[in-house]
C-alpha cells in the first residue's frame, strides 16, 4: 500500500509537469500579443498612442503624426474594436474595425495591424495607413459638409408659414476699419439700428482684428435701414444672407419655435448630429421636428496633402485629394399645419394691445382643425394658447349643464338661484352686476345665461366629482389628441373632491384646470354634437429619437401633475410646458342631442345674457359662454377673463390672464375675432 501511494504522488507530479510545459507551448506569446493589440486599440480609440510602443516610429512622434492627421475630425473621437488576434511565432496580425461620427453620419472602415516580437516585448509596426485606408506619411483626412435647406413649415393650404427669407446681417467688419476707431462706429451702428451700444461697443473691442461682429440681423423685405446708412459707418457692412422665418417676427412664433445657431449644448446632445455653426430649432415645432426639418448633411471625408489654401482648393478642387467616404445631402421635409394664416394674423392683431398674458384659439369643430393659436404680447414668449393651465370659471358651466343633462334635466328645467350660498362656512356669490330678475327659481337655461354661480353649485348634489371628471371628458376636456402633433395641456379635472373644493369645482375653480385650446375643443363638441379631436400637424411622421428632436407630449394631467402650476402664474414662461400624466377616460360620448341642448343655453347667453353685444356677429348665429375666475389673495381677488363661441363650423376661446370679467375684457376681444374671420 505504501509503494501504490508513494507511486500515484509521482504520476500526479508528472502529469503536473508535462501540463505546464503543454501549456507554455501552447501560449507561443499570444498573450504578450493581446495585451499590445489591446493597448493599441484603447489608445487609437482615445486619440492617444503616446504610451504605445512602435517599430519604425518613435511613440510620441507617432501620437504627434496621429493628432496631425486627424486634425480635422475634432472633437469626434473613434470607436475602435480589435478583431481575432493571428499570432505566427514572433508576428502578430490584427484587423481593426474603427467608426467615426461625422456630421450626424457614421464612417466605418477596417485597418490591419502587424505586431512584432522584440525580445520580451510586443511592438506595433508603425505604418500610416495603421490610421486610415491607404493614408501615407504626406496626407492629412479632412472633411467636407453641405447643409440642405431647411424645410418649410406650411399652413393650411400648404401656404409656407416659416420659409427662406431674405435678410442682411448688419455689423462691423474689422478688416475695413481701416484707421478709424472701432468704437466709435460700434456706437455709430448701434444707435442706427436700434442695439445697446455699450455692449455692442464692447463686443467689437473685445473680436479678433478679423472680425465680422454681427450687430441685428434685418429682413430684407420692408427694412428701414439702408444700405447708405450703414455704409456711411467706417467698417459698416450689411451681408446679404436668408434664413427660415414666419412672415413677421411674432407670427404664431410661440407654436412655431424659431431657427438660431446651435448652443454648446445642444451640440453636446445631438450625438454628433450638429457642429459649430449649424442652424437648428429652438422651441415650437422647429425643435420638436427639427430633424426632419433639417434633412440630413452631406459628408465627405478626403486624404489630402496639408497645407492647402482655399485659393488652392477652389482652383484644383481634386488635386493632391482622394475621397475616402461620401453621404450625399438628404433635404429635409416640410412639415404641414392647419394654421390658417389670415386666423393667425387676425388673433395676433387683436391681442396686440393686451397687456397681460392673453390668448386666442380657433379651430374646426368638423374636422378639429387648429385654425389659429396665438398668444398675445403679455406672455412674452410662452405659448399661452396651447399649455397655459387655468382654472376655466364659468365657462366650465357647459361641464356642469351636461352633467345634469344626463341626470334628467332639460333647458327649461327650474334650478335655485339665492344671491349667496354658504357651503362648509365658505360664502359662495354671484358676480358683480348679476340681474336681481335672475334670482331665485330660475330655468337652467337663464342659470347658464347669465352665470349664476350658486345655481350650480347648489346642484352639487346632482353631480358628483366623479361625473364632473367624465362629463369633461365627453367635451373633449382632459383626454389625449393623438392627431395634435404638439406640445399641449389638454385639461385637468379631479375625479375626485368633496365639501367646498367640490363646490368650487362646480364653477371652474378649485383645481379644475383648462388651456385656451381646449376651451376651444369644449366649445367645438357642442357645435359638431360629437367631442372634438384637435389636430395641428398633419403630417407628424418623423424619424424617432433623432438628435436635435425634442418629442412634444400630449395628454392631460392629474391634479398632483399641476398642482404647482396655479391658476396665478400657470401662463409665465416658466411654466410646465407639457402635460405628461396619462389621459383620463373618454367618458361617455356627447350625443347630438345633448349637444343641441347646451347649444341652445348657449345661444341664450347672446339673446338674454350678458354678452348680447355679440348679436351683432355678421353670418352664422354665434353661442357663447363668458367665464371669469378668482386667484391668489388679493382681496377682492384678481380674475381671469374667458370666453368661449361657436359661429358655424368654428370654436374660439378668448383668455386674458389677470383680466377682470369675461363679458367686458374677453368679449369685445372675440367680436373683434369673428367679425374679422367674416
Amino acid at each position: 500500500m505504501a509503494r501504490m501511494g508513494k507511486k500515484h504522488i509521482l504520476t500526479f507530479g508528472l502529469t503536473g509537469l508535462v501540463l505546464a510545459a503543454s501549456l507554455v507551448a501552447c501560449d507561443d506569446g499570444r498573450s504578450g500579443a493581446q495585451d499590445a493589440a489591446n493597448k493599441l486599440a484603447s489608445g487609437l480609440s482615445a486619440l492617444d498612442v503616446g504610451a504605445v510602443p512602435f517599430q519604425g516610429k518613435d511613440s510620441s512622434a507617432a501620437n504627434d503624426r496621429l493628432h496631425e492627421a486627424f486634425k480635422a475630425l475634432e472633437p469626434a473621437k473613434p470607436t475602435v474594436h480589435g478583431g481575432d488576434l493571428t499570432v505566427d511565432k514572433d508576428t502578430a496580425t490584427l484587423p481593426l474595425d474603427i467608426s467615426w461620427t461625422i456630421g450626424g453620419s457614421e464612417w466605418k472602415y477596417t485597418v490591419s495591424a502587424q505586431l512584432k516580437k522584440a525580445g520580451d516585448t510586443w511592438q506595433t509596426v508603425w505604418k500610416p495607413d495603421l490610421l486610415a485606408p491607404g493614408l501615407t506619411d504626406t496626407e492629412v483626412l479632412a472633411t467636407s459638409t453641405q447643409a440642405p435647406q431647411r424645410a418649410d413649415i406650411l399652413g393650411a393650404g400648404d401656404v409656407p408659414l416659416v420659409t427662406s427669407r431674405a435678410v442682411v446681417n448688419v455689423g462691423i467688419d474689422k478688416t475695413t476699419l481701416g484707421g478709424a476707431d472701432p468704437a466709435a462706429s460700434a456706437a455709430k451702428l448701434a444707435a442706427l439700428v436700434g442695439v445697446d451700444p455699450a455692449g455692442y461697443t464692447q463686443q467689437v473691442q473685445a473680436a479678433g482684428p478679423q472680425a465680422f461682429v454681427a450687430a441685428i440681423t434685418l429682413r430684407q423685405d420692408g427694412r428701414t435701414v439702408t444700405d447708405e446708412q450703414i455704409a456711411a459707418i467706417p467698417g459698416a457692412r450689411a451681408i446679404a444672407d436668408a434664413l427660415p422665418l414666419a412672415p413677421t417676427r411674432t407670427f404664431a412664433r410661440a407654436v412655431l419655435g424659431s431657427v438660431a445657431e446651435a448652443s454648446a449644448e445642444q451640440i453636446e446632445k445631438s450625438g454628433g448630429a450638429l457642429k459649430n455653426g449649424d442652424s437648428t430649432g429652438t422651441g415650437g415645432l422647429q425643435q420638436q421636428y427639427d430633424a426632419r426639418l433639417r434633412g440630413t448633411d452631406g459628408v465627405q471625408v478626403f486624404a489630402q496633402v496639408p497645407g492647402l489654401t482655399p485659393e488652392q482648393r477652389q482652383a484644383q478642387p481634386n488635386a493632391g485629394r482622394r475621397m475616402l467616404f461620401q453621404v450625399a445631402m438628404k433635404p429635409g421635409a416640410p412639415l404641414k399645419t392647419t394654421l390658417d394664416p389670415k386666423l393667425q394674423q387676425l388673433a395676433e392683431d387683436t391681442l396686440a394691445k393686451v397687456g397681460p398674458a392673453s390668448a386666442i384659439v380657433a379651430l374646426r369643430p368638423s374636422s378639429g382643425a387648429v385654425l389659429a393659436a396665438a398668444s398675445g404680447p403679455g406672455s412674452n414668449g410662452y405659448d399661452t394658447a396651447m399649455l397655459g393651465q387655468y382654472a376655466p370659471g364659468s365657462i366650465f358651466k357647459i361641464v356642469d349643464s351636461l352633467a345634469l343633462i344626463r341626470g334628467g334635466m332639460t333647458p327649461d328645467s327650474k334650478v335655485d338661484c339665492p344671491a349667496t350660498l354658504e357651503v362648509d362656512g365658505r360664502t359662495f356669490k354671484n358676480a358683480e352686476g348679476y340681474p336681481a330678475s335672475s334670482l331665485g327659481s330660475v330655468a337652467l337655461r337663464d342659470a347658464f345665461a347669465h352665470s349664476c354661480n350658486t345655481a350650480f353649485i347648489n346642484a352639487r348634489d346632482k353631480v358628483s366629482q366623479a361625473q364632473l371628471e367624465s362629463t369633461a371628458a365627453s367635451l373633449g376636456v382632459g383626454v389625449d389628441a393623438p392627431k395634435l402633433g404638439a406640445a399641449a395641456f389638454l385639461g385637468s379635472v379631479p375625479g375626485q373632491a368633496g365639501g367646498t373644493e367640490h363646490a368650487a369645482s362646480m364653477i371652474g375653480q378649485g383645481k379644475v384646470l383648462l388651456s385656451p385650446l381646449v376651451a376651444a375643443v369644449m366649445a367645438g363638441s357642442v357645435a359638431k354634437g360629437a367631442p372634438v379631436s384637435p389636430v395641428l400637424v398633419t403630417n407628424p411622421d418623423a424619424p424617432a429619437g433623432t438628435p436635435g428632436t425634442t418629442a412634444g407630449a400630449t395628454g392631460s394631467a392629474s391634479p398632483a401633475a399641476t398642482a404647482a402650476a396655479s391658476a396665478s402664474a400657470s401662463g409665465s414662461p416658466g411654466a410646465t410646458s407639457s402635460a405628461t400624466a396619462a389621459p383620463t377616460a373618454s367618458g361617455t360620448p356627447l350625443t347630438p342631442a345633448e349637444a343641441a341642448s347646451l347649444a341652445d343655453m348657449m345661444r341664450a347667453v347672446i339673446t338674454s345674457g350678458h354678452a348680447g353685444f355679440l348679436a351683432s356677429v355678421p353670418g352664422a348665429p354665434v353661442g357663447a359662454k363668458t367665464g371669469t375666475a378668482e386667484f391668489g389673495s388679493d382681496n377682492p381677488p384678481k380674475t381671469h377673463a374667458w370666453i368661449v363661441a361657436t359661429h358655424g363650423d368654428l370654436a374660439v376661446a378668448v383668455f386674458v390672464e389677470d383680466g377682470g370679467l369675461g363679458a367686458t375684457t374677453s368679449g369685445p376681444l372675440l367680436k373683434e375675432f369673428l367679425t374679422g374671420a367674416g
